[in-house]
């Protein structure tokens, strides 16, 4: 099992479309690989159907390492080339979206007392979206962090994800308050690494050059 973040870093709403079309392809590998994808937690973009960032969990049911080396597929800077579908005028039409892995924490992590709550899955999910109230919104009481998540499993299992990602995130916050070392994940929403893509897709559907 592994986690992996797609995200649109601080890039405009073309760069969100490209997180949300990333996450189609994505998800078009892993039924090839035989690969489960569940989704941790999202942030909409900016216009309907985009994402400004998407937090996968994905598993290998066979025990291999399928879903490690897709996650490898989708680490580092991928690129989109194609006219902006919502700015005629703009001539740019290289858009970038950010990929990083990493191993989720342990279930058994303790990070103190957890406030859930029920609510309804929201967002430009589309199939990948629950539409049940089986989504939970998770509150680290001692800190005052929240987080969404939500999947197409129930609420048991959407607590244990909202655990975990509390968890990493409160890692992150004790590494960069004390200084000391780095936590295995950082958000990058605020870094992206223009040039040296690790895949380029081309025009408004999505396709990979270079690719079959």
């Amino acid at each position: 099992m592994i986690w992996l973040q797609l995200t649109a870093n601080t890039g405009p709403v073309e760069c969100c479309l490209a997180v949300r079309k990333a996450l189609d392809q994505m998800h078009a590998e892993a039924r090839k690989a035989g690969v489960d994808v569940r989704v941790v937690e999202q942030v909409d973009g900016p216009a309907p159907g985009t994402l400004l960032s998407i937090l996968l969990e994905l598993d290998d049911p066979a025990s291999g390492n399928a879903d490690r080396l897709l996650a490898a597929r989708w680490c580092g800077s991928i690129l989109w080339v194609c006219e902006s579908p919502y700015r005629k005028m703009v001539r740019r039409k290289n858009w970038f979206v950010g990929g990083s892995a990493f191993v989720p924490p342990d279930d058994t992590a303790d990070c103190g007392e957890i406030r859930y709550e029920a609510t309804r899955a929201s967002g430009p999910g589309g199939q990948h979206v629950n539409k049940t109230d089986s989504a939970i919104r998770a509150t680290h009481v001692a800190s005052g962090l929240s987080v969404k998540v939500q999947s197409e499993r129930s609420q048991h299992a959407n607590k244990r994800l909202a655990a975990r990602l509390l968890a990493s995130k409160l890692a992150d916050l004790d590494a960069q308050a004390t200084e000391q070392g780095r936590a295995e994940r950082r958000l990058r929403h605020t870094q992206a690494e223009r040039g040296n893509a690790a895949r380029v897709f081309v025009g408004p559907r999505f396709v990979e050059r270079g690719g079959a």
